[in-house]
C-alpha cells in the first residue's frame, strides 16, 4: 500500500505521544512478566485481526529476530486450536482479541479473571496498553499508508526508540 500522507511530518507531537507508549513498553517500568516474545505475539495477532500488512511484516520480522519460531508465528491466526502456545499466551491472546474486536458479546470481566490466573494487575494493565498501542498504529498505518515489505529489523532503534508499530 502506498504512503498517502506523511503523518510523522504533519503531526510530529501526536506521533511523539504515540511513541511514548512504545518507549514505556520497552522500558524497565513495564512489568517484567511481559517478554519481548509475548509483546511481538500481541502485535502480530492484533495486526492480523486489523489486516495491517505493514505491521504484520514488521512484527513477524522482529519476532523472528528475537528467536520466535516460524511455526508459532504462522499458527497465530489459529492459536485457539494450535498446541504450541502456553496457557499464559492463550489467556493474553483471548484478551487481545476481546480488546481489539470490542464486541458487545465479549465478557471482558471473565477474561480479566482468567488473566488474573497468570498475571498481576500491573502486568494486565501493561498488556492492555500494548494491545491498545498496536491497535492505534494499525489504524494510523491503514489510514495513511505504508511501504509494506520495506521494514528492516532494528531500523527504528537508532531514532531513540521511535516508530515501533
Amino acid at each position: 500500500m502506498p504512503i498517502h500522507l506523511n503523518y510523522y511530518q504533519i503531526a510530529p507531537k501526536a506521533i511523539a505521544a504515540q511513541l511514548g507508549l512504545e518507549q514505556y513498553l520497552s522500558s524497565a517500568d513495564v512489568s517484567p512478566s511481559i517478554s519481548k516474545t509475548l509483546l511481538e505475539l500481541i502485535k502480530i495477532r492484533v495486526s492480523q485481526i486489523n489486516q495491517c500488512a505493514y505491521c504484520i511484516d514488521m512484527h513477524t520480522k522482529d519476532a523472528r529476530a528475537n528467536g520466535e519460531s516460524e511455526q508459532r508465528i504462522f499458527g497465530l491466526s489459529a492459536w485457539e486450536s494450535a498446541p504450541f502456545y502456553t496457557e499464559e499466551e492463550r489467556a493474553t491472546l483471548a484478551w487481545c482479541e476481546a480488546i481489539t474486536k470490542v464486541a458487545p458479546h465479549e465478557d471482558c470481566h471473565a477474561l480479566l479473571n482468567t488473566m488474573r490466573n497468570f498475571f498481576d494487575d500491573k502486568t494486565i494493565v501493561d498488556l492492555c496498553i500494548a494491545i491498545c498501542s498496536i491497535n492505534n498504529w494499525n489504524r494510523i498505518t491503514l489510514a495513511f499508508g505504508a511501504d509494506v515489505g520495506s521494514y528492516q529489523v532494528g531500523q527504528f532503534e537508532q531514532h531513540s526508540s521511535s516508530v515501533s508499530t
